[in-house]
């Protein structure tokens, strides 16, 4: 049976679907199962187009991400199916998997996470089947499968899409999940697949040099806060200040939690800015996502400009960090009242958004 699926994302390029020929060349693999799935996990699911279709084996969904769950929820709603549950790669999963769908994300780190978490949570002969477009395979794929796996099987091309299918999983070795990076000689705690892993992103170390924040700025948003570096020097020149984390990321939500604390910060797992009430923040920081897995998307950091200016307060300011290349002022000037240029160089813009 096909269902209709959508996007969810604000995407205005229609030649982008809701799934890929790795995710038609899984459900098929999965119809020619002669043993079907007791326990279906699947991974990397975005939109919910292996959700829905396999919605009767009532799966486990594991997120990384809000705005995959709101869109999977969407999806099961719109063509009456019943919800699936979802969970997360931190977690115990709901009984032990026999079968285990993958889309491998462009992120090793977070696929070797994948990894660690199903074979904690499979039966001894566990099926992973691990799909991907063809230009995406690098012969790392295979060395971490081969980390945790036996037998590390390759499909034939179809579609420009492959398969890897693994079994017979191996002792799971001791090791530790949260790396850590330095700025300032600040050490910051992380986990995999959490935005630039090894090093502060350039550009929010671009922002951290040239933000300007104000003392009297009693509510700060820090929106797309990554492990929270953006809130931590926040909170260091500005103690006193309510400071609001806010991403669609789980995990670097759960990383922001472990490198910010305190009476005044508040940790918010969410893709969008619906929670806030208008004339909230009196300044809103940024380095706005623009990177979707393997796509470029601007329509989404523009649906956050438009939600930072009805939640900031009247003489707020909204700062944030773009790519030189991506023209952002454009947009700016059609909803903010002032927009100026605090800083730029030949990669990186800063700019300083009014309300008045």
């Amino acid at each position: 049976m096909k269902y209709d699926i959508r996007r969810y994302d604000r995407s205005e390029d229609r030649s982008l679907r809701a799934w890929s020929a790795a995710d038609e060349y899984l459900l098929q693999k999965v119809s020619e199962l002669e043993e079907k799935p007791k326990q279906l996990a699947l991974y990397n699911d975005r939109f919910g187009f292996l959700a829905c279709h396999l919605q009767s084996y009532n799966p486990t969904v594991v997120l990384t991400q809000k705005s995959q769950e709101k869109a999977i929820r969407k999806n099961l709603e719109v063509n009456d199916l019943s919800t699936v549950e979802f969970s997360n790669p931190l977690a115990s999963l709901e009984g032990k998997k026999d079968v285990v769908l993958l889309k491998v994300p462009k992120s090793f780190a977070l696929f070797r996470l994948f990894l660690d978490q199903i074979v904690q949570n499979s039966t001894d002969d566990v099926r992973v089947i691990c799909a991907f477009m063809t230009r995406h395979f690098g012969s790392t794929m295979l060395d971490i499968s081969s980390e945790y796996f036996e037998e590390v099987e390759q499909s034939k091309a179809q579609k420009k899409s492959r398969l890897l299918v693994l079994s017979k999983k191996k002792p799971l070795k001791d090791r530790e999940l949260i790396g850590s990076l330095k700025y300032k000689e600040e050490e910051y705690r992380q986990y995999p697949g959490v935005f630039s892993g090894d090093h502060i992103d350039y550009a929010t170390q671009y922002l951290l040099e040239h933000m300007q924040i104000k003392k009297e700025d009693g509510k700060i948003l820090d929106l797309g806060s990554g492990n929270g570096v953006l809130a931590k020097e926040i909170q260091k020149e500005n103690p006193e200040a309510e400071i609001h984390l806010l991403d669609d990321s789980f995990l670097a939500i759960e990383s922001a939690k472990l490198n910010i604390e305190g009476d005044k910060i508040h940790h918010h797992y969410d893709s969008d800015l619906a929670s806030f009430e208008y004339d909230f923040f009196d300044s809103i920081v940024s380095n706005p996502p623009f990177h979707f897995e393997y796509e470029v998307n601007i329509q989404i950091p523009l649906m956050l400009f438009r939600s930072c200016h009805r939640c900031l307060k009247r003489g707020g300011n909204f700062q944030l960090v773009a790519n030189q290349h991506l023209n952002y002022r454009v947009h700016l000037e059609k909803i903010f009242s002032a927009v100026e240029v605090l800083s730029e160089n030949d990669k990186f813009i800063v700019y300083r958004c009014s309300k008045r």
